[in-house]
């Protein structure tokens, strides 16, 4: 039996992690949405694993703290999704739920290669503003609900 982080046997499998940040706000629950200018898509942070992590779960933080600039703490896996990417190969995705430090506040980020912008957003303007589907069930998964 392999583990969750062991590649598929024979498998071309593009493995990726990423990771749904939360944190409390005037409204309830916030979710933190990161653009891709060169996707030009609103998504959950996520990125492909490196031949330095170690597990998926790494590769999430790493990612998360990549494109955002904010070091979470890990919570719970949410699942993944899985897809063809835009060069035709098998995709997986595992997430987490993240959350922020004690003390940190989620601002001050600063535009990266990969994300020029972020948003903290209600669930309900999450819904509305990201562009995949399966991020939709994501955060169905978050909030409790369904999508």
């Amino acid at each position: 039996m392999s583990s969750p982080d062991a590649p598929e046997p024979g498998a071309d499998l593009v493995r990726a992690a990423g990771g749904v940040v939360v944190r409390p706000g005037a409204h309830g629950l916030e979710v933190l949405l990161v653009h891709r200018p060169r996707y030009d898509d609103w998504s959950f942070p996520k990125g492909k694993r490196d031949a330095g992590d170690d597990s998926d779960a790494a590769t999430a933080l790493r990612e998360v703290e990549e494109e955002t600039g904010f070091s979470c703490v890990l919570g719970e896996e949410l699942g993944e999704t899985r897809y063809r990417d835009a060069k035709g190969r098998d995709k997986l995705v595992r997430y987490w739920r993240m959350s922020l430090p004690a003390g940190i506040t989620g601002e001050g980020f600063v535009a990266n290669r990969e994300v020029d912008e972020l948003r903290w957003c209600t669930a309900a303007e999450a819904s509305r503003i990201l562009t995949y589907e399966h991020d939709r069930v994501l955060l169905a998964q978050v909030r409790g609900t369904r999508p």
